[in-house]
Formats: C-alpha cells, sequence, structure tokens
C-alpha cells in the first residue's frame, strides 16, 4: 500500500497490517488524508480540517513508541467538535461559543495514548442538537454517498470523514442516537457503549445524564478495538460508572416488533422492503425471532423531546442562549427555549423519572437473555426537504433511537444491506446494559454472518 494507491477505505485493522509490513507510513496516510479533505470542501465535513500545524506533534512522537505495544499505532481519527482536543477549538457548532481546552477530553486522551493521532474536529448539528445533519452555520454536511441527502447527525461530519476514507474512526456523541443514525446513512458501524462505561470527561453536554461517546467505524471489529481502548472508569468524571466486564454469548431470542413499522421520507417502500429483508435473514442466524410489543420503547422515546427532558438542554445551555440570543442557529435556539417551558417544572422531572423507571423495568424484564433490533432510521431525507419542515423532519429520524439511553441501554448500529443504490439500510441492536455481553455476541455473529447481504 504505497502512497499512490493508498485505499479509500481506511480501516484499523488495515493500516495496522500495512504499517508492520512497511506497506506505507503514518506520514504518508496523513499527507493523504490532508489531500483528500482539501478535495472536499464543498461538503462541509470539518470544522478544524486536517492541517500538520496541529497534527504533526502527534506523528512524531510515533517514533517512541513500538507499533506491536500500541494497537492504535498510527491510526487516523475524526473528534466530533464538542469533544475536547487539547489546544484546538470546541466549537459545538457554534463560533460564538468556543473555547481552547487546555486538556484532551478523556476519551480522546486514552485514544492518544494507545498510539491514535487526531486529524480534526468535525463538523455537527450545533450543540448535537438534531438528526439530520443541517443544522450547523459551517455548512451542512453532505452525505458521502448521495450529496443530496442528509449525512444524520448530529455527529454529521465524523461519519462522512470515515465514509470519504479521511479518518479510520470517528467520535461522535449519541444522546438519541446522533452517532447511529448517520453511521447506518453511510453503511458504517455505529458502537454505542452502556451509559458511564466510556467517560464523558471533556465533553461539551447536550443532556449530561444520557450523553455517550460513541464511534464510527467501517467493522465491527474496528469499533470493538476502539471500545477496548475508551471504555474503563474514570475517577474525575461524575457520570462514569464501574460497569463488569460482561462474557460474551448469544441471545436466547431476537425481540422484533409485532406491529407494523412506520417508514417515511422519499424512499419509505425501499426502506421497508429493506427491512422486511432484514427479518429474513435474521431468521435465518439460527437464534429464535419473538414479536414483542415496542409501544413502550416509544412511549420512552417521547419523554427525551416531549417531555422535561429538554430542560436539561436548558440548563447546560440556557445561559449561553439567554446571554447571547440569536447567536445560535435558528431551529437549534428554538428547540432549546422548549425545555424553558413552564410545564417543565420539578414535578414533572419527578413524574418523567418515576415512568422511566417502570419503563426500565419492563424492560429489562422483556430482554433477559435477549436483544431487540429495530431499523436504526425508518427512512431519510434530501437536505431540501428537511429545509423545508427541519422539526418534523428531524423528529422522524429518531423514531427508532431515542428510547435507547433513557432506558439505558447499550446498543449498535449495524449495516444490513441496500434500500438503493448508494441507500444503505441498517439496523440497531439494543440490551440493557447489564446485557452488554449478548449485544457482543450477537454483533459478532450477525458481522460474521455478513447479515444476509451475501
Amino acid at each position: 500500500m504505497g502512497k499512490k494507491d493508498i485505499a479509500h477505505k481506511l480501516t484499523v485493522a488495515g493500516l495496522r497490517a500495512a504499517y508492520l509490513s512497511g506497506d506505507t507510513t503514518p506520514h504518508e496516510i496523513i499527507h493523504e488524508i490532508i489531500g483528500r479533505a482539501g478535495r472536499t470542501d464543498d461538503m462541509n465535513i470539518w470544522i478544524t480540517p486536517p492541517d500538520l500545524q496541529f497534527i504533526q506533534p502527534y506523528l512524531d512522537r510515533l517514533s517512541a513508541l513500538n507499533p506491536l505495544k500500541y494497537p492504535l499505532w498510527g491510526i487516523p481519527f475524526a473528534i466530533k467538535d464538542n469533544i475536547d482536543l487539547a489546544g484546538v477549538p470546541t466549537t459545538a457548532g457554534c463560533a460564538e461559543y468556543a473555547y481552547i481546552p487546555e486538556r484532551h477530553a478523556a476519551v480522546v486522551e486514552r485514544l492518544i495514548a494507545a498510539g491514535a493521532i487526531p486529524v480534526g474536529k468535525s463538523n455537527l448539528d450545533q450543540f448535537a442538537t438534531g438528526l439530520v445533519g443541517t443544522r450547523s452555520p459551517y455548512g451542512e454536511a453532505h452525505n458521502a454517498l448521495r450529496p443530496e441527502l442528509i449525512s444524520g447527525g448530529s455527529s454529521s461530519g465524523s461519519s462522512v470523514a470515515v465514509a470519504r476514507g479521511q479518518a479510520a474512526f470517528s467520535l461522535g456523541t449519541d444522546t438519541a442516537g446522533s452517532g447511529r443514525v448517520p453511521a447506518a446513512l453511510h453503511g458504517l458501524v455505529g458502537w454505542k457503549p452502556s451509559l458511564g462505561s466510556w467517560p464523558s470527561l471533556g465533553v461539551v453536554p447536550a443532556c449530561a445524564s444520557l450523553d455517550c461517546v460513541t464511534v464510527m467505524a467501517h467493522t465491527l471489529e474496528d469499533a470493538l478495538q476502539i471500545d477496548r481502548v475508551a471504555a474503563g472508569f474514570h475517577p474525575d468524571d461524575p457520570w462514569s460508572r464501574r460497569l463488569p466486564q460482561l462474557e460474551e454469548k448469544l441471545p436466547l431470542h431476537i425481540a422484533v416488533p409485532a406491529e407494523p413499522l412506520v417508514f417515511y421520507g422519499p424512499f419509505a417502500d425501499s426502506y421497508r422492503a429493506a427491512w422486511e429483508f432484514s427479518l429474513e435473514a435474521l431468521s435465518d442466524m439460527g437464534i429464535p425471532l419473538v414479536p414483542v410489543d415496542t409501544q413502550m420503547f416509544s412511549e420512552a422515546a417521547a419523554i427525551l423531546y416531549g417531555g422535561p427532558w429538554v430542560a436539561e438542554r436548558w440548563a447546560d445551555l440556557g445561559g449561553f442562549i439567554e446571554a447571547n440570543p440569536g447567536t445560535a442557529f435558528p431551529v437549534t435556539e428554538t428547540v432549546l427555549r422548549s425545555g424553558a417551558a413552564a410545564e417543565y417544572n420539578a414535578a414533572s422531572v419527578f413524574q418523567a423519572m418515576h415512568k422511566l423507571q417502570a419503563f426500565k423495568l419492563e424492560a429489562r424484564k422483556l430482554l433477559k437473555d435477549a436483544v431487540l433490533v429495530l431499523p436504526t432510521a425508518g427512512g431519510t431525507w434530501t437536505r431540501d426537504q428537511v429545509r423545508e419542515d427541519p422539526i418534523a423532519a428531524n423528529s422522524l429520524m429518531g423514531l427508532y433511537t431515542n428510547h435507547c439511553n433513557l432506558l439505558d441501554f447499550c446498543a449498535v448500529a449495524l449495516p444490513a444491506g441496500e434500500a438503493g443504490e448508494n441507500l444503505p439500510f441498517g439496523i440497531s441492536v439494543f440490551t440493557p446494559a447489564e446485557e452488554e455481553g449478548r449485544l457482543r455476541g450477537f454483533a459478532k455473529l450477525y458481522s460474521k454472518d455478513d447479515g444476509g447481504k451475501g
């Protein structure tokens, strides 16, 4: 893999093999990435694009590290621009909010310590508030496969960077689906660990009690490699949890929706057909499919934006919005200000907490020894369509993802073939946090079997 034939698709495993064989070097890869980024300025992938000025020190330190002992030696990665990289501005998609952190976010620090190279800060739906990738004053991120379509969000640039060969993996955040939806729209794997499994220290909060740092990559193997480096309790992070290392095992059954699902957007029929094909592929895995009523998940999801949890966003960002009216992206400010509504009082918060606690118990019983499989998204949109109806289009993108963190689930978005030409379809697999071993076991089997994609 010399410089002239560097693969378009960069993977952790592929780059490690190429480095160890001497086929290429991290310097060649970084120079290629900088060139690729320069040729795709119009796609609005980056807020701080790849540049040797800040990358060079990370390249230089590799000479003192044994690549055999550092699992991410020389691996380039993108960082969503609500996650701190020391010395580089964190904007959260808002220039007026920007600051320059003195320290890396805890997850970034762990990845760099393992030898990884940060190559840039990627575009996002402002303040990580959106699932479409169009809510940024830095420009709408274009879908890497079909530029007229949305990229998904809020980790928009992170997904496009991986899909366009400008990073081997990327960090996103996922409060309502912001790491899984853009992964699905680009045929990537999106790994969302259990709440508190990865530290969120050094991340601009969206909903601090629900925020997760996540990874997007081309393969499950790569995503799990990043998880092995990033996961673990952090003593300085108030949201970090000590979670046990769970044995990987297969689920005893696969829960799927008993009721017909909602599909939307200009490709609704194609998405419906892709879901039906996915169900057939799941039934061929040798694990029983059990239809279940998924109304509970829909009711839990509704609490995120139709209940008092939207006030948590206001609690973290309301001071900035009040002090800087009209500064935020218009639709973002509308969403954030909705958290200040009078009905979201202390009593409403506790009522929602009690309702969610009952849902968590019901979900743990329903998914004991099992996994739940849903479409990651029920459709997609053109960027023009989202501009015409930004709130409704965005809400539909979270139909099958919003419940996840509220119910203390872990999840993985997996490619599941195509709904059309250059139109990836994906499924998401969920388990309660205490069943994460079954999530890994199922995902590995599904990926090995190719999920019916042939």
